[in-house]
């Protein structure tokens, strides 16, 4: 567990606990977990969010997802974990989450400032993802279940699969809420220990 206190602790001795997985999965129930713990979280759907906001475009499916590729394209593969730099230096604590890590490119250059990064991929059936999807009712979450297809497509084509393949923990988000939150905890508490010893 991490303080939420202020502390001075430089990019060098900070950890971090990526997490990646397809949309639905439960990415951010397992983020709203580690929070409980104390621990601060990057997201980084979130650049793409304010990206588009930028741009002056509403924040629909096809937007965001456009947006997605284009600064992809624009600035590499590894172009938002890069972005993600400057908030993970300035978070407080430790340890710590970057959620919604994306493919290969992303993990390399995290893993390039982090070494010592651990991997955990949420993995759910895409009947089940798209179930929470519709509940969520977020406004880039699809509506159909031909933009449900859409948009996994289009999160393999930037290589979540690769991401999810490469974890070093897989957590099965099958269950009800509880059961993941209880899986996440450990989760965390599995890889404080390891980077004590």
């Amino acid at each position: 567990m991490t303080s939420k206190k202020r502390t001075d602790t430089s990019m060098e001795e900070k950890k971090i606990i990526g997490i990646t997985g397809m949309p639905g999965a439960g990415k951010g129930s397992a983020m709203e977990t580690a929070k409980k713990a104390g621990y601060p979280v990057v997201v980084m759907g979130d650049l793409i969010r304010e990206e588009t906001e930028k741009r002056g475009l509403s924040q629909t499916p096809d937007n965001l997802g456009r947006i997605m590729l284009k600064i992809r394209e624009e600035g590499g593969p590894g172009v938002v974990a890069k972005r993600c730099l400057l908030k993970i230096r300035d978070s407080i604590g430790q340890t710590v989450i970057v959620e919604g890590i994306r493919g290969l490119a992303e993990v390399n250059e995290l893993k390039e400032h982090f070494p010592d990064m651990f991997l955990v991929a949420i993995h759910a059936s895409p009947k089940k993802r798209a179930q929470r999807l519709r509940r969520r009712g977020r406004s880039d979450d699809p509506k159909t279940w031909e933009e449900f297809q859409k948009r996994d497509l289009r999160e393999l084509v930037v290589g979540v699969g690769s991401a999810v393949a490469i974890s070093d923990h897989i957590i099965i988000n099958e269950g009800t809420p509880k059961q993941l939150d209880r899986n996440v905890s450990k989760m965390l508490k599995k890889v404080e220990k390891r980077w004590k010893m």
